[in-house]
């Protein structure tokens, strides 16, 4: 059997007959790669919007007072660490980075408990260096107060 192989003239452009150049088949690799890159991030894209209809619509079944103390930590989280994005944990509103959840809302009516929690999940940046930081808070109304202490742990859990 001959070999195949021919030039095309420009010495380093070896390829088979009637094939591809190594530098076109070396374009296509990096094609191929940008259109997977592409549709990985139009599925990532698709992902944020499921997941966020997702706790939206969890917060809308939820029942009074939960609903609004839920709603309102949305707003928060959405102002203060724009970086964490909605993300159902364990049937419950959370929000994430990098996938992982830091901060949670238990709804105390759903789980049949006098309170609901405001959560942390060991991805929260709370750490302190006396070797105690809180991890979850009972919630049965949410004040002023209260909204602006929420605000300053989400943003340390953010880190």
């Amino acid at each position: 059997m001959s070999d195949t192989r021919t030039t095309s003239g420009t010495g380093d452009r070896t390829k088979a007959e009637g094939g591809f150049s190594a530098e076109e088949r070396a374009a296509m690799k990096a094609r191929s790669a940008e259109l997977k890159a592409e549709a990985k991030r139009g599925k990532a894209a698709d992902k944020e919007a499921a997941d966020a209809a997702s706790v939206l619509e969890k917060i809308a079944d939820m029942a009074q007072p939960d609903r609004a103390m839920a709603e309102r930590l949305m707003a928060i989280v959405a102002d203060v660490a724009p970086g964490l994005l909605p993300k159902l944990y364990y049937g419950q509103p959370g929000w994430a980075k990098s996938g992982k959840v830091v901060v949670f809302f238990r709804s105390g009516l759903g789980d049949k408990e006098r309170y609901s929690t405001l959560g942390f999940s060991g991805a929260a940046q709370l750490d302190d260096d006396g070797g105690l930081w809180p991890t979850s808070y009972a919630l049965d109304h949410l004040t002023d107060d209260g909204a602006e202490t929420i605000a300053k742990l989400v943003v340390r859990a953010a880190g």
